[in-house]
């Protein structure tokens, strides 16, 4: 395994990182810590979860399975934005958004879930357009301030946004935000243009997910959607299957050829190919059984020549 500084700031993470997502459909403490150690004896380092996955089920999972290991050996993120009690009687109105109450209550909440003192990283989810910014990342920094969070950072936000924040900080003489977590994979690349070098340039590092469009990257669906797929479920493949278009089809069975000629697998590919870029710092990765990891981890050592790149982009730009 290979690591990569977080931005210009002194932490390292893994390149690839293991996120928990994807161990809510198996649910059983006894799957996630069979994930979390395979990860960790493999050499991942960070490992990130959210307090909305699996309504805080996810954090409790995560927490556990990573009890047995020094605390000071892993970079455990999480993030705060969405709202997800569904035992209250009535909506809560203050349960969703950046504000301080919400940021607070939800940090305290991910903090005994997860079994930990502190946090490593502090991820805002989204932006939230109904918060004044200068009270998120005053929260943010008073969180940091009382050693309850080392980092913060943010995730889909916009190269403005990204801006405000860092500008805001600065002038106020608060901890900034110090990475971004955006999505980013061969089929959706779309933040490159504007918020890859806007990170680039304030020091941010960028930790992204679905660097296999949720398995679309795989290599299974470059045939068509098989019935036992993820795409196939009615439910689980309700975001999938839109994205699957005949194009799209096209684009796997090249992108997997290209694989097969350097004796790798497509998903190694599609993340070899994200981590090319030096301003992403890990990749993070979802599973639901140990090979897939050690499977992905193999990109980490594999760097792409310009010719194969150049094969690569003439692929998914279409031509």
């Amino acid at each position: 395994m290979n690591y990569r500084q977080l931005g210009k700031w002194g932490i390292h993470l893994s390149e690839i990182g293991f996120g928990s997502w994807l161990t809510l459909n198996n649910h059983g403490q006894e799957n996630a810590d069979s994930l979390h150690h395979c990860a960790y004896e493999a050499g991942i380092n960070f490992f990130d979860t959210a307090n909305v996955y699996g309504l805080g089920h996810a954090e409790t999972l995560v927490g556990k399975s990573l009890k047995s290991y020094r605390r000071e050996t892993y970079v455990l993120a999480t993030k705060v934005y969405f709202g997800f009690d569904p035992d209250w009687p009535f909506p809560k109105a203050n349960d969703r958004g950046l504000s301080r109450k919400h940021i607070f209550e939800q940090c305290s909440a991910s903090l005994k879930r997860l079994d930990t003192d502190y946090i490593d990283l502090y991820q805002c989810h989204r932006y939230d357009q109904r918060t004044p910014l200068i009270e998120t990342c005053h929260a943010m920094n008073d969180l940091i301030i009382q050693g309850k969070v080392l980092y913060w950072g943010v995730s889909e936000w916009t190269a403005d946004q990204i801006c405000d924040a860092v500008e805001l900080c600065e002038y106020q003489s608060w901890h900034i935000p110090v990475s971004n977590q955006p999505l980013y994979n061969m089929i959706e690349s779309h933040w490159e243009d504007d918020v890859f070098p806007i990170c680039a340039k304030l020091g941010l590092g960028i930790v992204n997910f679905s660097p296999l469009a949720e398995g679309i990257l795989t290599g299974k669906y470059a045939d068509g959607i098989p019935d036992d797929s993820r795409a196939a479920d009615e439910e689980a493949g309700q975001f999938l299957r839109p994205r699957l278009t005949e194009e799209t089809i096209e684009k796997l069975k090249k992108l997997k050829q290209i694989a097969v000629n350097l004796d790798i697998s497509m998903a190694t590919l599609a993340i070899a190919w994200c981590l090319r870029r030096v301003e992403l710092t890990s990749c993070i990765i979802g599973a639901s059984r140990p090979e897939q990891i050690l499977e992905n981890i193999k990109a980490s050592d594999v760097t792409l020549n310009e010719t194969t790149l150049s094969d690569i982009n003439a692929i998914l730009v279409g031509e």
